[in-house]
């Protein structure tokens, strides 16, 4: 191996675990903890060597939501795998959301809520974001019916997070959350042609 090759690994190396430790150290103690002073002692290396790899905690955030936005398709499609009848698969993949959130609330965060600069929907869109949306895309698109599918996915989408957003804080009673599940996929589901 050649010390150009063994410094792109090593450098690569020193990228992911910093987005690691930003991760973990927003998952233990909250996105305000997670400084450039604090992920430097944490992963053992100088301020200089971490504004190396980021500009800054928005870089760092930017970083663990794309990480973030992978680990949701994965789950996505996993939470779909097997399921043929599209209501099925629609349940199956909002629930694989909704899980997905509550188990990574300082992710979440990082995808959706802090400031990251990832473009959405436009043809800069990163990888894992357009992979994220195309596994909802997969499901909602056959319940179109007669509407533009990435217009209905959208849709599908801004609702799912609308609930995990609101009862994340708080705002909706916790033992209705199943049934909220099952009313938005009948409403999905129910959306007339046209609509």
């Amino acid at each position: 191996m050649s010390v150009k090759e063994r410094r792109e690994r090593e450098r690569t190396r020193r990228h992911q675990l910093i987005v690691t430790a930003a991760r973990n150290l927003a998952e233990t103690e909250g996105w305000d903890a997670v400084t450039t002073r604090r992920l430097a002692e944490r992963i053992e290396y100088s301020q200089p060597v971490l504004y190396s790899h980021f500009s800054g905690k928005t870089a760092i955030v930017r970083a663990v939501a794309l990480e973030g936005f992978a680990e949701l398709a994965a789950t996505l499609r996993a939470g779909r795998s097997g399921v043929e009848e599209p209501e099925q698969a629609l349940t199956a993949i909002v629930r694989a959301y909704t899980e997905f959130a509550d188990a990574n609330p300082a992710l979440y965060d990082a995808m959706f809520t802090l400031d990251t600069d990832l473009p959405f929907g436009r043809d800069d869109t990163p990888p894992p974001l357009r992979a994220a949306f195309t596994e909802l895309f997969q499901v909602a698109a056959p319940l179109a019916q007669g509407s533009d599918a990435e217009t209905f996915t959208e849709v599908a989408w801004s609702a799912i997070h609308g609930l995990v957003s609101l009862s994340r804080s708080g705002r909706l009673r916790p033992e209705q959350s199943e049934r909220r599940l099952e009313l938005l996929v009948a409403q999905l589901r129910a959306i007339p042609a046209g609509a």
